[in-house]
């Protein structure tokens, strides 16, 4: 095995490690837990599992069918306002729990084994740029924690941080820019550095070492900043320059229309 395809199959074995856990969270709900809305305006527990599944669904269809997903693109284009609250789709979130379970099961098992089938080298189409195998796998685990956190935030549930955030948070790094051009701004020319400290202590750092304009804290409180689970000034996340300032206030590690983020704690 090349070592590109080591570090395919790692980031696809910490996809699966991370829809299982989710998985173990929402199995043992009640029926109105599942009916629980989550911070996400207008959204239930069962919302966030099939707007899951649905996104599982569609990066099946770019990985296999990549004409199909022009459509879907083109569709998105024509609502961007609107079609990602329409995937979460009132009829699969009113599926019994068990059959949504299914459901998301099943379609997490076909996206794992067509992502392993694909060619070497592969770039595969979706909502902003073309992706890598193992890139599509790192953002399909950053949904999957992002829609994870507002479930247990509904569920009262504190969730322990894993390894797997070194994924969130490198597609909010490389993201960057793209929070700039879906605002219609410029990126700055210059990079950032990027430094961020997970719990056991151990460091992720990114970008050059000697950047003026420079991103620090807990890796956890990057990851719900860029996944805009919570608001900035919730968070320990500190900019050192104007431009890293900026970029922290717009920050987003999803494809797709800018968010609204979240609210800070206190004007809730």
């Amino acid at each position: 095995m090349s070592d590109a395809s080591a570090v395919t199959a790692a980031v696809l074995d910490d996809l699966r490690l991370e829809g299982d856990e989710l998985d173990l969270l929402v199995a043992g709900s009640s029926a109105p837990e599942w009916s629980a809305p989550t911070p996400a305006e207008g959204w239930t527990v069962a919302h966030q599992i099939a707007h899951l599944h649905w996104t599982d669904e569609v990066a099946l269809v770019a990985a296999t069918e990549p004409g199909a997903f022009a459509v879907e693109v083109e569709r998105a284009l024509a609502a961007p306002g609107t079609f990602v609250d329409e995937a979460a789709g009132e009829t699969v979130a009113a599926l019994p729990p068990e059959a949504l379970l299914v459901a998301w099961r099943e379609g997490r098992a076909r996206l794992q084994e067509a992502l392993r089938a694909a060619p070497a080298g592969a770039k595969l189409p979706w909502y902003g740029p073309p992706m890598s195998v193992a890139s599509m796998a790192s953002a399909r685990l950053m949904e999957t924690w992002a829609h994870g956190q507002d479930i247990a935030d509904a569920l009262g549930v504190a969730r322990k941080p894993t390894a797997r955030l070194r994924h969130v948070a490198r597609i909010g790094v490389r993201a960057r820019d793209y929070a700039y051009f879906v605002r219609g701004l410029q990126p700055p020319a210059e990079q950032f550095r990027v430094e961020l400290v997970a719990e056991d202590g151990e460091t992720f750092a990114y970008g050059p070492e000697d950047a003026a304009q420079r991103v620090s804290g807990p890796l956890l409180d990057f990851c719900l900043l860029v996944t805009q689970r919570a608001h900035r000034d919730d968070l320990d996340v500190e900019a050192e320059g104007a431009d890293a300032g900026r970029w922290l206030d717009i920050a987003q590690a999803f494809a797709g229309p800018a968010g609204p983020g979240r609210p800070r704690k206190a004007d809730r």
